[in-house]
């Protein structure tokens, strides 16, 4: 475990993950029900190597999930776009009023994950901005601990480069813990 000063306080980090790291061998596995993009199976893989170094393989509990991206996901935007103009009906399976907020659904719902869902794109330091919304869902008791996921782009802002993954909690001397059901404290 490491402390993450942060401008509010303390977070502790309980996992970290990437995508790539060594061994992996071109882009993860697909995700059943998203289509034509890196983006979701990207997050689903390596939100899912972050949270199997911290629990196995059961359920992460109240677990806030917080992507960063200051792209988003470019390639199904661009694949409605083409559809649009060429004339033809827009595939229900690109899920494409929010390709982010429902791949961080999949990944809630596969590691029974319930605190809330949040996606952001960063104006600076995308993991900075990750962690004080973090911290920031922690001082309000929204959470026990927040998945920060962030979706690295070189220079193709449809083809995402890679991923990290951080699992925090709030160090509990300098931040509250969780009052549960969100309410604050």
């Amino acid at each position: 475990m490491t402390d993450l000063d942060t401008a509010g306080g303390a977070v502790r980090e309980l996992a970290r993950a990437a995508w790539p790291e060594p061994g992996d061998a071109g882009r993860p596995p697909a995700v059943r029900g998203f289509v034509a993009s890196p983006f979701p199976p990207l997050v689903v893989a390596v939100a899912g190597r972050c949270l199997r170094r911290r629990t196995g393989t059961g359920p992460a509990g109240p677990t806030a999930v917080v992507l960063v991206s200051a792209y988003a996901d470019q390639a199904t935007a661009a694949a409605i776009a083409g559809e649009v103009d060429d004339g033809r009906r827009v595939s229900p399976m690109y899920f494409f009023q929010s390709v982010p907020n429902s791949v961080l659904g999949h990944v809630a719902t596969e590691w029974a994950l319930t605190g809330p869902v949040v996606c952001l794109s960063p104006a600076g330091d995308p993991v900075g901005e990750g962690r004080a919304v973090a911290e920031g869902l922690f001082a309000d008791g929204d959470a026990a601990e927040a998945l920060v996921i962030v979706v690295e782009h070189d220079t193709d802002p449809a083809q995402p480069s890679g991923a990290t993954a951080l699992l925090l909690m709030p160090d509990h001397e300098t931040t509250r813990p969780p009052t549960g059901g969100g309410q604050g404290g």
